[in-house]
């Protein structure tokens, strides 16, 4: 019995100490808990640990927010890391926005996190007006003209649009497209470089923050340089396109001249072969008259000498002329 006490006591004293030394990992969090007034249990660190939630983050969330004046309860913490959020960036967001009076509660700064956008900085945005320089655009005036301009938009963060609305990148390339279209509609080049906040105006005027997450508060113009003179250069090509074009017509119509002329070639070959044949059945024609009678000697020899005296008549007027 004894031993069996001994081995009671060892077991009750082993698991105490296990207990114990479980329960130790989160006093130091609940000590701290406690004297912030931020009223985080151990049963809930214990239940934090086994949610597999780190309770470290919680609790530094909850002290965070219960300094600040703006309590939150630890199962929406809890719920939020569980949704994979930045519990601490969503408690500084929440604090940034109460020291500038924007109205900003836990669940609509929850969403935005959420939503994959930097909540703090968009509220540090809204207080902090950001800068965006947007890339060269190049845009032809009326006169055909090339203008670069470089551009700067203030934009402000809009907190009520940052779930669902574009983002920067939209706003660059609404501002690149109104540019283009300010520029695109001046008669001449000089109007924009005289006056290039007729851009800005412009572009400002067309409401392109509609549907982002910003609220565009101004588009100053940076640089406008001059660049190429593009309707010449689309006169000249066309030129040239039409040059290329009428050579490869006026080769058209060479290739089908000559074609034309190596068939006359071939059909005045075809006669004259047709001609041989045919002279070349006049002495058989002739000879078969003499057989049959049709035509006799004296009138043989005396289409010779006619033959003979046709040629010597065609050598003399073909003959050259002799100088005296």
């Amino acid at each position: 019995m004894d031993t069996l006490l001994t081995v009671g006591i060892i077991i009750a004293a082993i698991v105490v100490i296990i207990v114990l030394a479980f329960i130790g990992k989160f006093f130091s969090l609940w000590l701290q808990a406690l004297f912030s007034k931020a009223n985080v249990s151990i049963f809930q660190l214990i239940g934090m640990r086994l949610r597999k939630v780190p309770p470290q983050v919680i609790v530094e969330a909850r002290i965070l927010s219960c300094k600040a004046g703006l309590p939150v309860d630890t199962n929406l913490l809890e719920a939020h890391y569980l949704s994979r959020g930045n519990v601490l960036r969503v408690i500084q967001a929440l604090i940034a926005a109460n020291k500038a009076n924007i109205k900003l509660d836990f669940k609509e700064a929850a969403a935005i996190d959420l939503a994959g956008r930097n909540v703090l900085e968009a509220v540090q945005m809204s207080v902090n007006p950001k800068v965006i320089e947007t890339p060269k655009v190049s845009a032809v005036a009326l006169d055909g003209i090339q203008l670069h301009a470089i551009t700067r938009i203030t934009v402000r963060a809009s907190i009520q649009k940052l779930v669902g609305g574009a983002g920067e990148e939209t706003v660059v390339a609404r501002v690149g497209e109104g540019i283009v279209s300010s520029i695109g509609s001046a008669q001449s080049h000089k109007e924009v470089l005289e006056n290039p906040n007729m851009i800005s105006k412009k572009v400002l005027a067309s409401g392109l923050d509609a549907g982002t997450a910003f609220e565009i508060l101004s588009i100053d113009i940076a640089d406008v340089d001059v660049g190429q003179n593009i309707g010449a250069i689309l006169e000249t090509d066309r030129a040239e396109a039409d040059k290329k074009i009428a050579q490869a017509k006026a080769e058209e119509r060479r290739a089908m001249a000559f074609a034309a002329e190596q068939e006359m070639k071939a059909k005045v070959m075809e006669m004259k072969a047709k001609l041989v044949e045919a002279e070349a059945q006049i002495p058989m024609a002739m000879a078969t008259a003499l057989r049959d009678g049709k035509l006799g000697v004296m009138d043989y020899y005396n289409l010779k000498n006619i033959e003979a005296d046709t040629q010597m008549r065609k050598e003399i007027g073909t003959a050259p002329e002799t100088t005296k």
